[in-house]
Parts: structure tokens; sequence; C-alpha cells
């Protein structure tokens, strides 16, 4: 079968269909086989019926409507009337969910609203035929530049499917063609994902329990409804059914006909954004250049914002609050969006961005939360966590169209776990199980803005937080006016710094001077028709005069090696500011029992935050290994003086493993709090406590990390660089503590062991998600090796002389240590 033919069987009768790339379900009847076809036969063509009169196709039975295409039902068909004046224009297609069932399980892909798919269409008409063709842009060149036409002719763009036209319109300047199989049809592109395919194994696409619901037309949008059926060996809800049924709305957004102009990015400023190769540059070479993504703001005064005032855009953003959304948390959310006006002011907006209601069926009747034209903050009834902001972009400029940012309703219960283990010891409001509604709908604010900020275009910035001096975060006066990071797009969640006594109030991030930074680079407006070349010239002036300010300063997310750049960290010190973070944890741990009481209700609450409390606990033993083998990483442009890679100072290396010694291996018996455990606690303290140990400890010894040592050593020599046997021997002085070893120093000297002989064993290079980075090591060719055998033999010495006195278990602990160091340095072939 071709990608435009399904074969259809019905007792013994071969239906055939050429409409485009649709898939159609084989039906029979029962017990009767299909009717067979030799394999060397060639099917025959499918009969044309020919072009049409326009009243014979769309019938007076015809209800039609009028909109960006007029769209028109017959019967159980339907039509879509394409004018000339639009065939060849780009239009931005976007699949979602519109309705589930229960029980899906695939991320970002399980509840109504969540995106599938975004593609491009061209519809264009060809002799009796009209094509959706898929444009690529990839690859690109300005249309008056020499590369253009080559460009052209190594960037065809895809047919997705192809339609016979039915009739022409009544003035013959459009053309009618029939979509109903096209849109009922399985196609990958406005249908289940191929992750959703396989995680319920359908195996085909079953038209019969299939339908076309809906198809609305608007001015600049077209939107579809259908409902979707896959025969399914996996069924999420009841595997009795065989199948799986989703609903699906795909939406069609006219693109404008003039692309706006973008703005070339700049990885000092973080923005999402989109790449591509571009043969159109001056450059020698193939040039990869980047757009940011932004909505378009135009001032309607140009004269007075050229005057500094402030100026109302043409268009601002508009984001609406899904009716589903409990009505207690909807002025939050609709803050949380306002909040953002702060930001356009600085770029010379105002009222640029407003946050509202969704209007009632009774205001106005055609508006839907599904509908491309209107953003949308969709609330989902669901367990999960969480909350995201993403945009719809225009891949031709990087334009942001729309945005549906996905609230799921247990990110509340996160909010809760760790509002508590954060500032309990420092804020009454947050000693309790459940917070008062003005306590948790801030909350919801703070997350609304954040994910808000996204859907502006700006990525997370983990290097934000860095700016503040940690002791800073203790003062009243300071964070008042400053919150805990010049950034709400840092994960600076809530401040766990301050002690009591010191009289914090403020706990989290607003709009900080990062924020407004960002926002002026990115949305600024500039007269004269400039390229984005010219631009990027005086958007380089703003940016060097604010080199080397933290409080400018993107630290992107994924970079494994800077310690600024981290999640859920705060400060410019993670060994002084999780020192601060332990002590409140050991205030919090003793009355978590009492702080979580509800009457008639089980242990679940104890529970729960007494895990998190673990959890946060090993988070700062991840914020102070990045030091360990850390680099700084600060971009900078050929007209900037400096480096832009830095190591981390001995010292502060030194102080990092200082911390562990004291804080984690030296055993943490505080986290034991027996009146409590025995509440809830089966069995599986010990494993906790030693997961946190053991993992750190496979953290610090990481084969990256101590390439990054070497490389240090050999670059800046042994008196300013942190060397590998400095630090086996700051490790080995704990671990190995002379005296009796308790059960959690037992296990964690065997994690120390098990993770050296890990290191003498070839293993493949890690593999992380794209946009991470790593240090690529082959540990054979490197000093590692060699190092760390030393150090075994070390080790080895000190167990046997340790092994020939003790009691029972001390003896035999020491006897296997000696056992595993053997095989390690003596492998059996």
């Amino acid at each position: 079968m071709t990608k435009n033919q399904k074969l259809l069987a019905t007792a013994g009768v071969i239906l055939f269909c050429a409409l485009g790339n649709a898939t159609f379900a084989q039906k029979k009847k029962k017990g009767t086989p299909p009717a067979a076809t030799p394999a060397a036969a060639t099917p025959p063509a499918p009969k044309k019926e020919g072009i049409k009169a326009y009243a014979d196709v769309i019938t007076a039975k015809a209800k039609s409507k009028t909109g960006l295409f007029k769209t028109h039902k017959v019967d159980d068909k339907w039509f879509f009337e394409i004018p000339d004046s639009i065939l060849s224009r780009e239009m931005l297609v976007v699949t979602r969910l519109a309705k589930v069932p229960s029980g899906v399980k695939v991320g970002n892909q399980q509840y109504g609203g969540e995106q599938l798919n975004e593609q491009v269409w061209q519809w264009e008409r060809r002799g009796k035929q009209v094509f959706i063709r898929v444009p690529s842009y990839a690859v690109r060149a300005d249309k008056n530049s020499d590369m253009y036409e080559s460009v052209k002719n190594s960037n065809l763009s895809s047919i997705l499917a192809s339609f016979d036209i039915k009739a022409y319109n009544k003035d013959t300047t459009g053309v009618v063609i029939d979509v109903t199989d096209f849109y009922n049809g399985d196609i990958m592109a406005i249908g289940a994902t191929d992750a959703l395919r396989k995680a319920y194994k359908t195996t085909v696409y079953d038209a019969s329990r299939s339908y076309l619901d809906t198809i609305k037309t608007f001015p600049i949008n077209i939107e579809v409804v259908t409902a979707k059926t896959y025969k399914s060996v996996e069924s999420p809800i009841d595997n009795s059914i065989g199948a799986i049924t989703f609903e699906f709305n795909t939406s069609m957004l006219l693109l404008p006909k003039n692309p706006v102009k973008a703005r070339l990015m700049d990885a000092r400023v973080g923005y999402f954004g989109q790449g591509q190769t571009d043969y159109g540059t001056d450059a020698q070479k193939a040039e990869r250049t980047a757009y940011i993504h932004r909505w378009n703001l135009v001032p309607k005064d140009t004269a007075a914002y050229l005057r500094g005032e402030l100026v109302e855009p043409v268009k601002p953003i508009v984001i609406y609050i899904d009716p589903a959304t409990p009505k207690k948390w909807v002025p939050y959310l609709i803050k949380g969006i306002n909040d953002w006006q702060a930001g356009f002011e600085a770029a010379g907006f105002k009222n640029a961005i407003i946050g509202k209601e969704a209007p009632t069926p009774q205001q106005d009747p055609e508006f839907s939360v599904d509908d491309s034209r209107y953003s949308v903050i969709r609330y989902f009834a669901s367990d999960i966590a969480n909350a995201y902001g993403p945009h719809v972009s225009d891949p031709r400029t990087g334009q942001i169209l729309e945005t549906h940012i996905g609230w799921y309703h247990n990110v509340m219960n996160l909010l809760r776990n760790w509002f508590f283990v954060q500032t309990a010891a420092i804020n009454p409001e947050a000693r309790k199980a459940k917070f008062s509604d003005h306590q948790m709908g801030e909350l919801i604010r703070f997350v609304s803005s954040h994910e808000i900020g996204h859907t502006l275009g700006l990525p997370h910035n983990f290097g934000s937080s860095y700016a503040y001096p940690v002791d800073s975060l203790r003062s009243k006066t300071f964070t008042d006016k400053n919150a805990t990071a010049p950034s709400i797009m840092d994960y600076a969640r809530f401040n766990y710094v301050a002690q009591p006594g010191d009289g914090v109030v403020r706990m989290f991030p607003g709009i900080g001077a990062y924020d407004k930074w960002a926002i002026k680079w990115g949305y600024s407006w500039f007269p004269g028709g400039l390229t984005p070349q010219q631009e990027k010239a005086k958007l380089d002036v703003w940016t060097t005069e604010r080199a080397g300010n933290p409080l400018y300063f993107y630290g992107r997310q994924g970079n494994p090696y800077d310690p600024r750049d981290q999640s859920e960290d705060l400060g410019d010190n993670a060994m002084k500011a999780s020192t601060y973070g332990i002590a409140n944890l050991k205030r919090i741990l003793p009355n978590v029992e009492k702080w979580t009481f509800e009457k008639g209700k089980d242990f679940g609450n104890l529970s729960e935050i007494y895990s998190e409390i673990i959890g946060q606990f090993n988070r700062y033993m991840g914020h102070v290994a990045f030091n360990i083998g850390g680099l700084s990483e600060n971009y900078k442009t050929y007209d900037q003086e400096g480096a832009v890679y830095n190591y981390v100072s001995k010292a502060k290396q030194k102080e990092a493993v200082a911390f562990f010694n004291k804080q984690l291996f030296t055993t943490p018996l505080w986290l034991i709090n027996n009146e409590q455990l025995n509440k809830f606690d089966n069995g599986t303290m010990m494993n906790k406590i030693k997961a946190v140990q053991t993992g750190t400890v496979n953290n610090i010894i990481s084969s990256s990390r101590l390439l990054r040592m070497l490389d240090n050593e050999v670059k800046n020599g042994t008196a300013a660089a942190y060397t590998l046997p400095e630090l086996f021997s700051d490790l080995r002085g704990t671990i190995f503590a002379a005296g009796r070893p308790d059960a959690f120093k037992r296990n964690l000297q065997r994690g120390f062991v098990d993770r050296l002989g890990s290191l003498m064993v070839d293993a493949p290079a890690p593999q992380l998600p794209p946009g991470f980075s790593f240090t690529p090591v082959n540990i054979s060719l490197t000093d590692i090796r060699p190092l760390v055998r030393v150090e075994l033999k070390n080790l080895l010495a000190t167990v046997k002389a340790r092994g020939v006195a003790g009691d029972t278990i001390t003896k035999a602990h020491y006897e296997d240590l000696a056992i595993r160091i053997n095989d390690i340095l003596n492998p059996k072939k």
C-alpha cells in the first residue's frame, strides 16, 4: 500500500481511496477471509470522478461557514473552499490532545490541552490536485543572496497529502476539496504520536471507531476536532476493549504574510531560540545563526516611545485562565501573569501583558481554550506535581504566536513540601499540614510568574542566585528589597539560609533585576528599519556594559561543571549556604509530627515530609559537589577581555571536601529520630542514609570531574590546582578514620572502594540529553587509573592492618574490603 492508497477488504470486495496520506482500518465480514491479491499484481488505479459544478458538490444541504477557508458540511462530508489568495501561504499547524482516557502516562502527552505536534503547511495547487507541503527552515539564505537559488534547490518541501479538486468556487477564484478522510485518517502529524503508540502498543488505526467531529473556521485560523481509535494491546483503562481512543484538536493558523524582523541570539542573555544554517551571510563558511523566541510588541505611539515614555503595544500579550481552574486560585494565577508588567516597563511598554479570566459561553460562545488565537493556562486534574510554560513560535522568525501553559493540580503538594522543609524553621505559616488559601495562593502566583517567563521566551537562569552573598540572605533589609535571587527564572525556591531571629519574611524571588534586563534586551523596539545585524550591534553595547555584574549573569541550564549554575541553590557559597540549611533541617525534623498533625489521619504527612528532609539534605550535597573540579563559564566575544573558563580555586575545592567530611562522611545521626520513625518506617532508614553517602561519593569521584582536576593541574600547576592525590587523601582521612566504624561508616567504606574499582574498568562515555555537555573521558589513557591504583594499595595496607583486631563485625568488614581491593587490583582472567 502506498501513502496515498489504503486497502479496505469487505467480504471479498476491494475498495480503493486516493485521499492524502490517510490510513483506514481493514474491515471484514466475520468468518470471511479478505480477497487475496496476487503478490505480483498491481492494484487498479482509483477512478477519477472529475471536477464537478460547484452546486453539485456544495449542495443546498450544505452547512457553510466563512473564515480563513470557507468550510462546508454536506451530510457526513467536510469540504474546504480554498481561495487562490491563500494558496502557498505558510500556516502553522498545532495538534493537541483535547480529551484523553484516564490513566495515560506519557510525559507531557496525557492531559487535554497538551501539545503533540507542530508543523508548517503550505496548500499548493497543481493541475487538478491540491497538495499539502511541509517546508523546512533548517537552512536558509536571504532572497537577495547569491546562494538563495542553491539553498532552495537543496531544501525541497515534502508532500504530506494530496487531494483531488472536487469543484471550482462560483467565481473560479478558489477550489473545493474533500478533507473528510484526510482528517479522519491515520496521520501522525495530526494524531497519536510515536510515543503514545509505543506506550500502548497500538497495532492498527481503527477508522470504524473514529470520526471527524467538528471543523470551525475563523478569520486567521481553522480548528478541527477528531476522535481517533487505535487498536491497542495495552489499554490504560481496560485491556478487554482492545483499543484506545483520543480526541485531538488541530489548529491551523495563518502566519503573517510579511514575517516580523527576527532578533539574533546572544549566549550572554538567556532566550529560547531556533538555529539554522545560514548561507546568505558574508562569512566564508556555512554559518550557524539563531533567532530568539519573542512576542511581537510594537509601540502604539512611536514618538512617545522614543521620548522615553511608557507606551502601550499595538497588540498586548493576553493570557486567559482555563474555566476548569478552581475559582479561588484564578486571582493568583492572574497576578503571576501581571507581575511581568514590571519587566516590560524596562523595555518601554506599559500594559504589555494581561491576565484574564476566560469568557463564559454567554459572553463569547465562540471562545475555546483549544483555539490557536488564544493563549491559556490549562488546568489539569492530575496527581503530577508540576507546571510548565511552552510556547508556539513562527519557525521563520522566532515570533511567539501563542502559549498553552500546563498547570497540574498537584503542583500544590510540591509547593507545600518544599516550602515546609525550606522555611518552617523561621516561618510559622509553613508549620502546617495544609496552608492557608492566601499562603498557597502566593506560592501559586510565584510559580505562575516563573512559567509565564518561559512563555515570553526566557529559559531557566540557574546562575542568577549566585549573585547574592550568602549572609545577605539572612538580612531582612536586603531580602525585603531584593528577594532571594535577581531572577524568577532561577530555581531559587525558598529561603533556607535565613536563621531564627534574623527577622526575614520574604522567602522567594519576584521579577528581578536580571528579568527586567532580559526583557529590555529582547523586547526593546528600534526605529529606522534596522536589520537584525544592525540591531545586534546596538544590543552588544548594552550587554558589554553589564558584563561582569553578577546581577545580569546568565547561567545556562545543563552546565555540569559551573558551581554557579545549579538548580535549587542559594547564594555565592554552597558550603556556607548548605551549612545554614542543615542547621534549619535539624530544627525542623524533631517537630515534623507536631507540625503535620491532622486529627483522624494516618502518618502519611509525617512520612512524606521526613523523606523531603532527607531529599533536601541530599540536595545540599549536590550543590557542594559542583565545586570539586568546578569550572566557571562566562561567555564573551572577541572585544571583551578575560577568560571564558576559570577553575574553582584550590581553597574552595578543599572547603567543599571539608564540608563533606563534617556533614556527611561523619555519619549524620541527627537524621535518625526513632520517636517519629517508628510511626511509619519499616526498615529503610539505613538504606536512605547509605544512598546519600554513596551517591555523593560517586558524584565526587566521577571520571569527568577527575579529568578536569588533572587538566587544572597541567594548566596551572600543583600550587594552584587541587590534585587527585590531595582529594583521595582528604577523603580517606574521614571515610577511613581510625576507630571502630559503625554500620553507616562500613557501608560508606564499601561504597568508596567500589567506586574506585569502577574507575579501573573501561566503560562507555555517559549519554546525556541534547543541550547537556560533559567532559569526555577515556580513563585508560589518563593518569586517573594509575592514581586510583595507588590509592587502592594505600587502602589495602590500611584495612589489612585494622583487620587483625576488633570485634567480629569489624574484622569481617576489613577482611571483606581486603578481598574486594585484591579482586580489583588482580582481576580474574
